[in-house]
């Protein structure tokens, strides 16, 4: 799978072109610790001063490197399929090594720091249930109220928690159209598409 830039992008990383291979080692170090740890505005300004350019072409150049970075990891794209989408840009067979170079050697943590930065939201443990029907009070003697009592429990990040639901068997069969419609939905190619992009 080739990794396809936009224009933006490309534009920014075409200043790579313009400097030197220490240099672009160098901008692959602060595009590392971007990653790491945050932008870091004192590196760029003093990347700038030192080539002689404006602090935002340095800025864009090593947020060009970090998205062709993340990207490329986050599909775990191949040696030969990365060496094929950096081509595309013009880059000098030593800076292309550099680059591969790169990526070969940090791929994996890029991956587990971009892991840790999606949402761990709770998820489905178990469910315990119990219908629950009334047939008679004092006040109506030929009543029949059926409810149905949930006892959901979570688990997030290790932590077990729960929720105890109460609902009425036409409620109940609504939530189950709407959340099989939801699943329906989730097989669109639209939907797919989205899903792929997110991962």
């Amino acid at each position: 799978m080739l990794l396809v830039l936009a224009d933006e992008h490309k534009e920014h990383l075409g200043f790579l072109n313009e400097v030197d291979v220490e240099v672009v080692s160098e901008f692959c170090r602060i595009a590392m610790e971007f990653i790491r740890s945050g932008p870091n505005p004192k590196l760029y300004q003093s990347a700038a001063q030192k080539l002689a350019v404006a602090s935002e072409t340095v800025q864009h150049g090593v947020e060009g490197l970090m998205f062709l970075l993340t990207e490329a990891a986050r599909y775990m794209i191949s040696e030969i399929d990365f060496q094929d989408s950096i081509m595309t840009l013009g880059f000098s067979e030593e800076l292309r090594t550099l680059l591969l170079q790169l990526y070969l050697d940090n791929r994996t943590e890029i991956r587990t720091i971009l892991s840790e930065m999606s949402m761990d939201l709770p998820h489905y443990h178990n469910l315990e249930w119990r219908l629950e029907v009334t047939v008679a009070s004092r006040t109506l003697r030929h009543q029949v109220t059926p409810r149905l009592m949930m006892k959901l429990h979570t688990q997030d990040s290790g932590e077990k928690d729960f929720q105890v639901l109460q609902t009425d068997p036409v409620n109940l069969l609504h939530m189950t159209q709407v959340l099989e419609g939801a699943l329906a939905e989730m097989k669109s190619t639209h939907c797919r598409r989205i899903v792929r992009n997110i991962k």
